[in-house]
């Protein structure tokens, strides 16, 4: 079962919102993979995922692209995991990424297509496309139909979503045609 949606942001406080709302419904075990171009706004929507965890904000969350993965203390632990360095996923090795990815925390990955092999199936897979400086397109795939109905309410009838509202009056969400 693999499903589909889309959802635009027009501003930065807009995908935080949206990470912050999907860092909310995160549950022990899950994996959530952020494919695209450098300066999409991977990272920023991380920061909100952070914030949706529990991360208090004065934790500052960056991209580890040198470290691997970081790890953030919040309702659940937090991997930030970045693969951009990574030319074979045996460099993994030396790493926890087995406690990242399938441990008791939840994994955030980066640039996940350099671990594809190590990643497990069972995931949300967010795709994001940069629109223009500072609009952003996600396609947000559901890799399971438990996945799906967790995240309902933030991807199906995002007018719904309080937290988006809140966060970011201005924010546009769509859904595919």
């Amino acid at each position: 079962m693999t499903r589909a949606l889309c959802v635009e942001s027009h501003a930065p406080e807009s995908s935080l919102a949206l990470g912050c709302a999907i860092g909310k419904r995160l549950v022990s075990g899950d994996v959530v993979a952020l494919w695209g171009e450098l300066g999409a706004g991977k990272t920023c929507l991380t920061q909100g995922i952070a914030r949706g965890l529990d991360i208090p904000v004065e934790t500052p969350i960056t991209s580890p692209t040198f470290t691997i993965i970081n790890e953030y203390e919040g309702r659940l632990r937090l991997y930030h995991m970045d693969g951009y360095r990574i030319g074979d996923p045996e460099e993994m090795e030396t790493l926890p990424w087995r406690e990242a990815l399938f441990g008791h925390g939840v994994a955030v990955v980066e640039w996940p297509d350099r671990l594809a092999s190590l990643l497990p199936a069972a995931r949300l897979d967010i795709f994001l496309e940069i629109l223009g400086p500072t609009s952003r397109r996600l396609r947000v795939v559901f890799h399971t139909e438990e996945l799906e109905r967790r995240f309902a309410d933030v991807f199906h009838r995002p007018e719904n979503s309080l937290e988006l509202k809140k966060e970011h009056e201005k924010a546009a969400l769509t859904a595919p045609s």
